[in-house]
């Protein structure tokens, strides 16, 4: 797109970038200011404030084919005297057949048009197997109030454009697959809620069957698979804690999406100065460690800051004139800090020592780890609400927020409990106020099947009766022990992804929307169909190893760019990719989970999703679903 307007004639030429609020953040998760400079782009603009006219220079429009935005377009470049000498125009989906009719009504624009195309790129991408539809209000809107109102019809069809913008960009066309509605007896009505899944189905077939009549190279036979399923697939996922350091330093530290602000030292002794850092896939050491387990990462910062100083002759005379002790990771990041020649290599290093640093310390001061324990225990089963009353009594300095996500876990676990008072006792017990009350009912409007609510089990359809002995949400994957304390836990659609992966997704709860082309196998060698049939047995029912928490890729902190340039090549070489959507906010437990399988299933897993929450941003969108509409629900019942 940026390279479109270079004209033969001038190779210098800079141009104009022009773009509306939601392409300058497509834009803006896609690539940095330094690349749009690159490209010889040297202004950027927004198309609704009043802009300098630049007759000399070329403009790129990256818009939404809105009406507004064709209005705006036509303003700049009509008449005797436009604002630029040319306009290549991409819009960020499909546009409507009017409007390109009123664009090609205006005749004196018409020859200043250097492109006119649809870009289909009306997605966020978070991360190499990752990206977001950015619709954040999508709990509010489709398991809110109103069953099925227009807002919620909107809001599908958003997400479902915007779905299939990401097949257009890869030129995949996906077997798309879907959670069915629940429902317990044929004269049951389905709800809006229960259909969601379904409806988001349907619009994404909708709109890849248009690209496939009308995009030149885009394939015709399936290339690979879409499950589309919604939060009540697992609902303890975005609210569980979750060890790892990326999702701890989402969890705990105030974080403005994947920006830090770090404090360094200030220069010749003055204040300490802020910093903003990007905790992103160009930090190799951040690449490295992100999906470790906190543990774990906190135990190689420190060899790396060891290696660092036995590898560096200054920083060893540094260390001589102190006595011979073990030093601490703090006391070699001060030694290392005072040697200017190694302040690039150590800038990083330091970043991420400070981090998990702060990170064990609120571990240590909020008793993380008894909560994290007991979290599990509920999840897995082996504690129950004897287990819950001692520790709400014994632990009354346990913050709100942390009280909060065990009492949530609690009701996913035992649904039953809705319909007793035992909840409210324990939310009483918890000193838990009224908003926090609202979030734990709310759980009940993420699991659409109201017909359910009629059934024993309460309003969770989730099969939480595979034991009835022991009440558990998770079966203990128990191939191999996990390395690490609290990392039992795994997200439910790393349980769908392998079933999907080896066949076994049951069609009547998971159907398709097209029934694939008799060539496709959902992998692309027939070798690979081969081997994942010989090695099933051990090597599909592996539980969360935790063999991605420990490998030791790197001894310093600047050789793990080898991870950066390997990482992409080796899935091209792999079988056909599997995309996983959730409506109503993805976590980052489920976002390492898709890049473990990609390694385990040697097929690419990418998740898509609504928006990316971590625990507290969840919760308060849970808490927005008000309780006054909860009781209108159970009236319709």
């Amino acid at each position: 797109m940026l390279r479109s307007a270079k004209s033969k004639d001038s190779k210098s030429a800079w141009k104009v970038l022009i773009m509306d609020k939601l392409t300058v953040k497509i834009m803006s998760y896609a690539c940095k200011m330094a690349d749009i400079t690159e490209e010889g782009v040297s202004l950027v603009e927004d198309i609704y404030k009043r802009r300098q006219p630049l007759p000399s220079m070329d403009a790129i429009y990256f818009i939404q084919p809105t009406k507004e935005n064709v209005v705006m377009f036509l303003s700049d470049m009509a008449g005797k005297s436009p604002l630029y000498r040319k306009a290549f125009v991409f819009f960020s989906s499909p546009i409507a057949k009017e409007l390109v009719n009123h664009i090609k009504r205006d005749s004196s624009v018409l020859s200043r048009i250097g492109a006119l195309r649809e870009m289909n790129l009306e997605f966020f991408a978070i991360d190499s197997q990752g990206f977001i539809t950015d619709n954040e209000r999508v709990l509010e809107e489709l398991y809110g109030d109103d069953e099925g109102s227009r807002k919620g019809s909107l809001c599908l069809n958003e997400m479902a454009n915007r779905i299939a913008t990401v097949f257009a960009s890869l030129r995949e066309f996906p077997l798309v697959r879907y959670r069915a509605a629940k429902s317990l007896d044929p004269t049951t009505m389905t709800t809006f809620r229960d259909l969601i899944p379904t409806k988001l189905a349907a619009g994404v077939w909708n709109s890849l069957t248009k690209y496939k009549s009308t995009l030149p190279h885009f394939p015709q036979t399936e290339t690979c698979e879409l499950l589309i399923v919604d939060r009540s697939v697992d609902q303890i996922a975005p609210i569980i804690h979750e060890w790892t350091y990326d999702a701890m330093c989402h969890d705990l530290l105030n974080m403005d999406g994947n920006k830090y602000v770090h404090e360094v030292p200030g220069k010749a002794g003055g204040p300490p100065e802020k910093k903003d850092v990007l905790l992103e896939d160009h930090d190799p050491i951040w690449l490295e460690l992100r999906h470790a387990h906190i543990a774990d990462a906190s135990e190689r910062l420190h060899e790396k800051m060891t290696n660092f100083v036995s590898k560096n002759k200054a920083a060893q005379m540094h260390q001589g004139s102190r006595d011979g002790g073990q030093l601490s990771t703090r006391d070699l990041q001060k030694m290392v800090q005072a040697l200017p020649q190694y302040s690039e290599q150590i800038e990083k290093l330091s970043l991420h020592v400070d981090i998990a640093g702060k990170l064990n310390r609120i571990i240590r001061e909020s008793s993380l780890k008894e909560i994290g324990q007991l979290e599990q225990d509920l999840v897995f089963g082996d504690a129950g609400t004897k287990d819950l009353i001692n520790f709400l009594r014994v632990h009354q300095d346990v913050t709100r927020e942390s009280k909060l996500r065990l009492l949530m876990i609690y009701a996913s676990v035992h649904p039953e409990k809705f319909e007793s008072d035992k909840l409210s006792k324990l939310m009483e017990l918890a000193r838990l106020p009224q908003d926090d009350m609202n979030a734990v009912y709310n759980m009940r409007l993420l699991e659409g099947s109201t017909d359910n609510k009629k059934s024993s089990m309460g309003p969770f359809s989730l099969k939480f009766d595979v034991h009835k002995k022991k009440h558990a949400a998770r079966k203990d994957r128990t191939d191999q022990a996990s390395t690490w304390q609290l990392s039992r836990f795994y997200p439910m659609i790393e349980e769908l992804v392998e079933k999907l992966n080896k066949g076994e997704l049951p069609k009547n709860d998971y159907p398709c929307m097209n029934d694939p082309s008799p060539t496709f196998h959902g992998t692309s060698q027939s070798a690979s169909i081969q081997a994942n049939q010989v090695s099933t047995p051990h090597s599909m029912r592996s539980r969360r190893t935790a063999t991605w928490a420990r490998p030791r890729n790197s001894d310093d902190g600047y050789s793990s760019d080898s991870i950066l340039r390997h990482a992409s090549s080796d899935f091209k070489k792999m079988g056909q990719r599997i995309f996983v959507f959730i409506v109503g906010g993805a976590t980052r437990s489920e976002l390492r989970a898709c890049h473990k399988l990609s390694t385990k299933l040697k097929r690419e897993v990418v998740l898509g999703s609504s928006s990316i929450d971590d625990p507290p941003q969840f919760i308060t969108k849970l808490k927005l679903l008000t309780a006054d509409e909860l009781s209108l629900d159970d009236l319709q019942i």
